[in-house]
Order: C-alpha cells, then structure tokens, then sequence
C-alpha cells in the first residue's frame, strides 16, 4: 500500500463519522425533526459532533497524504496520526459530556489535540517546501 497510514486513518475517520450519522440520525428519530435541529439541543449536540468531524478530518488526512507521499518519517506521520484520531475520539466524549452538564475537559483535550496535530502537520509540509532544492 503506497499510503498506509493515511489509508489507516482514512478508514478510523470513516467510522467515525458513521457512529457520529448514526446518533444524529438516532437523535432525529427520537425528537422526530426531520431537517435543522428544531431548537432540540440534543439534536444540536449529535448536529456538531458529526460536523465538527467532517469539518476536520478532510485537511488533515490530505495533508497526512502529501506528507507520506513525500516520504516523511512514518514514525512520526504514525504519532501524529493518534494523536490525532485519540483527539477526535476525546472530542466526541467531550461533547457528550459538557452537553449534558458534565466536565469540558475531553472537549477541550479534543480541541487541543486535533489543533496541534494539524499544525504540526502543516508546519512539516511548510518545512518541505522550504527546504526542497528546486
């Protein structure tokens, strides 16, 4: 396979984002909304989780691909990768919990995770193209 870990990470996002449909549609059901979230905040919750996800994911496993096509450090492409996919996983608890009265703090380890890892992750491709010998 000529991206093993973006492919890896590409499947792991995947089923995120069936678990995170699934609730938002689980919570349509239930509160019988068929389109927006009805003022439901529960509606709203499962909305942002699965949006939040799409909204992210993309970016990060384009750049994951330039950087492994580019034949960056797999170790490294590998670490950055759970960090990553953890970071998603802590969001998605995070929103869970903080919407129903709980603590922010995996909400927040989310945040900062998937912040940093995309970061790190475009600081690395800035890096590459800097330092290319054209």
């Amino acid at each position: 396979m000529t991206l093993p870990v973006t492919g890896l990470a590409a499947a792991i996002c995947a089923l995120l984002l069936i678990y995170c449909a699934y609730a938002t549609v689980r919570q349509r059901l239930a509160s019988q909304i068929g389109f927006g979230d009805g003022d439901n905040p529960d509606l709203l919750t499962a909305r942002r989780i699965h949006a939040n996800l799409s909204e992210h994911a993309p970016i990060f496993l384009i750049m994951l691909g330039v950087l492994e096509l580019a034949n960056a450090h797999h170790f490294g492409l590998t670490t950055i990768t759970a960090l990553f996919l953890v970071g998603r996983v802590a969001h998605i608890v995070g929103m869970n919990q903080h919407h129903k009265g709980g603590s922010p703090r995996f909400r927040q380890l989310g945040v900062i995770t998937t912040w940093l890892t995309m970061a790190a992750l475009a600081l690395w491709i800035l890096f590459l193209f800097a330092t290319m010998h054209i």
